[in-house]
């Protein structure tokens, strides 16, 4: 009998654990300033905030934000340095070394039968 694997885009996401990190992967692609792929992430709407611009976005329209801030803010490095929460709510806090300037990163999941989804992510400024 032959082996079948199967391939998909969507993240995989592992069951409600709490030895799972979902920020490694998160904070991977926020480093990598790869919108596309961290907006594989994302819940279907979710609240996003990008230098005091708060908006209710769909997940493509969340994507098109945080492209155009990669655009404008070429991510160099990024480090989650705060993680807390329960098994179905986290959040993580993060520095963000992009464009030349330092960013505090917030990032909230949500835990569903789809599995971890990022609820709400805000980038401010540090000043």
């Amino acid at each position: 009998m032959p082996l079948v694997l199967f391939f998909t885009a969507e993240p995989v996401h592992a069951a409600q654990d709490d030895a799972y990190d979902v920020f490694v992967p998160i904070a991977k692609y926020m480093g990598q300033g790869n919108a596309d792929k961290l907006s594989a992430w994302f819940a279907d709407n979710l609240e996003i905030t990008v230098i005091s611009t708060s908006n209710d976005s769909s997940r493509n329209q969340a994507r098109q934000i945080l492209k155009s801030f990669f655009d404008s803010y070429t991510p160099r490095s990024f480090e989650i340095t705060h993680r807390a929460g329960r098994s179905n709510m986290k959040y993580a806090l993060g520095t963000l070394n992009a464009g030349g300037e330092m960013f505090m990163v917030t990032i909230f999941v949500s835990y569903s039968k789809a599995g971890y989804r990022i609820q709400q992510l805000k980038i401010e400024r540090i000043k």
